[in-house]
């Protein structure tokens, strides 16, 4: 699905962006085009020093916001493939501008799979995040609708060769905004802000998070949001692997958090199907049935009931894992 054809990434300018442009021009030599779409022209000048045109032909930087659907449909002009990453994640700002963030992540959406429907594009893989699982926030009531959006789109493909889906995982270590980079920063002050002892977050690499999309785009059948097994850490382990000899000083929740992180709710159980490294949460009304999802994804149905959140998975990191992966995956080490 991949060699010699034009991709658009949404958002390209991210960490997701970058890490997944990069695997690209690796991995696929022969990839026809492939369009980093992004509104920052500062974000996109800064990531041509690394991927530069001129080394890398098959790149284009494309300058648009995906709340505008005339440039979107300019830009998917013969696109084979679309990863959509652009998105308002915020979350304290999210619920202080509820309005601009649902016409990113809500309106921006919609705009999207229009412009996806009313072109040639194959496939279309949205990122989605964990706080779309019974969401309490603005941030995850607007990817929780942005992945109905995509889901549903399937129902009105017609007898286009197209297939959207969605891919749903936890922090990613080390992006932007995420907690490592921000204690990392913090320890030079001897004092590290601890929300809550009890909060636990699930855990993936950015490679992981970029390999789960390119595993979508070959495999996923449309409309099912696909959920990494994945393990999960205590805050306090992440503050005790980034600086032991820091003061970790509780400063409570803020507005719009969850103690534990959950992926798949107790009330998606009934169409969930575990296919070996992810889950498969099916659409309650698609074009296919969970039974014959699992047959031809040799998967098995979840049991009744199932959930699967941050605080009661089976797998955690201690803090001597924690070290070894943040010295291996995220810029500026522990060890220098």
């Amino acid at each position: 699905m991949i060699s010699g054809k034009s991709i658009l990434v949404t958002g390209g300018t991210g960490s997701f962006g970058k890490a997944f442009v990069k695997t690209v021009l690796d991995r696929y030599p022969d990839v026809k085009r492939l369009v980093i779409y992004s509104r920052d022209e500062l974000k996109q000048f800064e990531m041509a020093q690394v991927f530069s045109p001129s080394q890398y032909p098959a790149l284009r930087y494309f300058i648009g916001d995906i709340r505008d659907s005339s440039r979107l449909q300019r830009a998917l002009e013969n696109i084979d493939i679309v990863v959509h990453a652009a998105a308002l994640k915020q979350v304290p700002a999210a619920e202080y501008n509820p309005f601009e963030c649902i016409k990113t992540n809500v309106i921006g959406a919609q705009n999207l799979i229009d412009a996806c429907l009313d072109s040639k594009v194959q496939r279309i893989v949205a990122l989605s995040t964990d706080k779309a699982a019974a969401p309490i926030n603005l941030y995850g009531a607007t990817k929780l609708c942005s992945d109905k959006l995509f889901v549903a789109a399937n129902n009105i493909r017609g007898d286009r060769d197209i297939r959207f889906s969605v891919v749903r995982y936890g922090n990613v270590m080390g992006s932007r905004g995420s907690v490592i980079p921000f204690f990392m920063e913090r320890r030079k002050t001897g004092v590290l802000p601890i929300t809550d002892p009890r909060m636990t977050r699930f855990n993936i690499s950015l490679q992981a998070g970029v390999d789960m999309v390119l595993w979508s785009i070959e495999n996923a059948w449309g409309g099912e949001i696909l959920v990494p097994k994945i393990p999960s850490y205590n805050i306090t382990d992440v503050a005790t692997a980034i600086a032991p000899e820091c003061e970790q000083r509780i400063v409570g929740i803020r507005p719009g958090e969850k103690i534990h992180e959950e992926m798949i709710t107790a009330s998606d159980s009934y169409n969930t199907v575990d296919i070996g490294d992810y889950y498969a949460i099916l659409p309650s009304a698609g074009t296919f049935t969970v039974e014959d999802y699992a047959a031809r994804m040799q998967g098995t149905r979840v049991a009744p009931g199932f959930s699967y959140d941050s605080g009661s998975n089976s797998e955690f990191l201690s803090v001597e894992q924690l070290r070894q992966l943040i010295d291996e995956h995220v810029v500026g080490k522990l060890i220098d």
